[in-house]
């Protein structure tokens, strides 16, 4: 009778473990082919072979899409102070004086004065205020002339423009916009279980019979008996050996999407990069190939 250690030898371990291993790198190779498949058949257009054979790689598929876009904002209408120009330069200026703007009904205006050899050369707005339906009066103060400068405000007026609205399309490659399946095995458990059970045996049966029957005969003065005795002996042995087996394997596969290849990652990055706007009817732009 083999001993339980030449029973767990004679198992093929390497087919109940290499199976299963075999059949996961098989999967694994399927679905990165299915991924390239799916590149392929989603992102880019057929392949084209001419005439002479030469076979040209497909392009990639855009998706466009139609949308108004604002490319010039609404333009309110403005009265505002756009310029001072200076009257009479005055004289004896030690400093360049305060620049105050009264009147014309609007606000915010501001102005400051430039002086040169004790007169005023130039007043320069630093804002123009809004609301102003007449120039406003314009007063210089301060800075101690022999000779007051005078200057006069201009008010300029500006329709309202309204805001600029044009179609455009927009070209985006599909593969940027779907989710591409990558598909990667990043655990595989293999539990194998071998029980083997042996149990040799040895049987003794003893068996002891005895049978007896008494006959009496009686009778006066005087009586007879008579007994019969019979006795049986008998042994048997066996022996012999049983052996238990049983097995179980437990496979557990675990899949995940894997991130997206670096090659691929870089790929999607140049076509995220050539997605375009352009007026819609506008040409579309001239692709110059390397000679």
């Amino acid at each position: 009778m083999p001993s339980p250690g030449q029973e767990l030898s004679s198992i093929d371990f390497a087919s109940m473990i290499g199976g299963p291993l075999n059949a996961v790198i098989n999967a694994q190779a399927q679905a990165a082919l299915s991924s390239v498949n799916f590149i392929k058949s989603v992102g880019f257009e057929p392949n084209i072979t001419d005439a002479n054979g030469v076979t040209t790689p497909g392009k990639p598929i855009y998706v466009a899409f139609k949308y108004p876009k604002e490319v010039a904002a609404f333009q309110p209408a403005r009265d505002e102070l756009t310029s001072i120009t200076v009257g009479a330069a005055g004289a004896g200026y030690s400093s360049e004086p305060t620049v105050t703007l009264i009147g014309g009904g609007g606000s915010g205006a501001s102005a400051v004065a430039s002086i040169s050899n004790g007169a005023v050369t130039a007043i320069t707005v630093t804002s123009k205020g809004s609301g102003y339906t007449t120039a406003p009066t314009v007063t210089l103060s301060g800075g101690e002339p022999t000779t007051p400068a005078t200057a006069t405000a201009t008010v300029t007026h500006t329709d309202a423009v309204a805001a600029q609205i044009q179609e455009m399309k927009l070209e985006v490659p599909i593969l940027t916009m779907l989710p591409i399946p990558f598909i990667t095995i990043d655990l595989v458990k293999i539990d194998f279980h071998a029980k083997i059970t042996s149990v040799e045996f040895t049987k003794t049966d003893e068996s002891l019979g005895v049978n007896a029957d008494l006959t009496v005969q009686q009778g006066w003065p005087g009586g007879s008996a008579k007994l019969n005795v019979a006795v049986a002996y008998q042994k048997s042995n066996s022996q012999g050996a049983s052996v238990d087996r049983s097995y179980s394997l437990d496979i557990s596969v675990q899949a995940s999407q894997a991130e997206t290849p670096a090659g691929l990652d870089r790929i999607l990055g140049i076509l995220e990069k050539s997605m375009f706007e352009r007026p819609l009817g506008a040409p579309a732009p001239v692709v110059r190939l390397p000679a």
